[in-house]
């Protein structure tokens, strides 16, 4: 059985997410792809996630190809959270998180929906988006008149507000292929139906897919990491492993798995200094913590064990720190706060990843190397 060693998986997943140096996407679609997602639930990160992996884009064209060439699309993706996802395997996303069993629900008798009602919510946003792009208020409107007063009930706090009872399908709707976001009205969220979809052959085992993709991004790895990832059941990501051909191998002694024949890695170890936004994806699916977090790193940047809520300096494959950037017109302040001394040369690397960051986000940012005063992002 194939041995790999933490370096040697640390530097193939940086190589396959984009972030190791020389590695070169052709857009942002594709960017997104070798991602598996763009967590977008804080959409400047998301920019900033797809900008950093490919020279020449900043959030503009970000921007352009999720609005206006409709290669992105907005939508729930892994653990139902907001996501951008590429337009074309948008057919694969959707069979493969509409195969998960449906969760326990948690809430209060009153606050429920039957599965019958539920999927007459998710057939009514269907239905009353199609052709057509509406606010959340529109949409609730047109989904009590199809359905019945029931889903409008105002049952679910939320933001020191009550939501009505049918919002609580809307990622199982997004899972079903019923809606994606749509842009922005002004300051209000519009939602409306997925773009066709280029001619391809029916998706029969999205879920399969899924797997493959996110081995080769993210692998080696186990059913148990995956199910994490994904937002599903162990159970469910055990038989999905299953369906796929796959080869074991032992991740510092600890039997994983990789896409059969994939076990290739790097010749040299992870190096370079690169910044990571909020959620960014490759923090978000990196296991086992305890490597791509090691020591100090762990109790502070990480949120209960959570990854994502900070913004992390990764130095050499490690979460070696985190930053914050504050903007004010066109002045981004980025704060950076290493928890190892930098050499020469890694703050060089540093100052240039700056740089970048105020290409990406179209403004003219300021380094100062410092404690981040700032907590996590909820």
């Amino acid at each position: 059985m194939i041995e790999l060693s933490w370096p040697q998986v640390s530097a193939r997943r940086l190589q396959r997410a984009g972030l190791a140096a020389g590695m070169e996407r052709t857009s942002p679609d594709a960017v997104v792809a070798a991602m598996c997602g763009a967590h977008a639930q804080v959409m400047s990160a998301a920019e900033a996630s797809i900008g950093l992996r490919l020279a020449g884009v900043n959030r503009a064209h970000v921007r352009a190809a999720l609005w206006e060439e409709r290669s992105l699309v907005k939508t729930h993706g892994p653990r139902g959270t907001v996501h951008l996802l590429p337009a074309r395997d948008l057919p694969m996303w959707v069979s493969a998180m509409s195969s998960l069993p449906p969760a326990h629900n948690a809430a209060p008798a009153y606050m429920r929906m039957t599965a019958e009602q539920t999927d007459q919510v998710v057939a009514a946003i269907r239905e009353v988006l199609a052709g057509t792009e509406m606010t959340i208020d529109e949409l609730s409107e047109a989904v009590v008149t199809a359905t019945g007063p029931w889903a409008g009930d105002l049952v679910m706090p939320a933001f020191q507000t009550m939501w009505p009872r049918w919002r609580q399908a809307m990622a199982l709707a997004a899972h079903r292929g019923a809606f994606v976001f749509g842009p922005a009205r002004g300051r209000k969220v519009t939602y409306t139906t997925a773009p066709p979809a280029p001619p391809a052959p029916p998706v029969a085992d999205g879920l399969a897919g899924l797997v493959r993709a996110y081995l080769t991004a993210y692998g080696p790895a186990t059913p148990e990491q995956f199910a994490r990832w994904a937002g599903g059941p162990v159970r469910w990501a055990g038989e999905a492993f299953d369906g796929v051909e796959l080869e074991e191998v032992l991740f510092e002694g600890e039997r994983a798995w990789v896409l059969a024949g994939d076990t290739a890695v790097p010749d040299d170890p992870p190096r370079g200094v690169r910044l990571l936004p909020y959620f960014d994806a490759y923090v978000v699916a990196g296991r086992p913590r305890e490597f791509l977090y090691p020591g100090a790193a762990a109790s502070r940047a990480l949120t209960g064990g959570q990854a994502g809520n900070f913004p992390v300096l990764l130095v050499d494959g490690d979460v070696g720190g985190v930053w914050h950037q504050r903007r004010s017109g066109n002045k981004i302040d980025v704060t950076v706060e290493p928890l190892r001394d930098l050499t020469a040369a890694q703050l060089r690397e540093l100052d240039e990843q700056v740089e970048r960051m105020g290409e990406v986000m179209e403004g003219r940012p300021r380094l100062t190397i410092g404690p981040v005063t700032v907590g996590p992002h909820a």
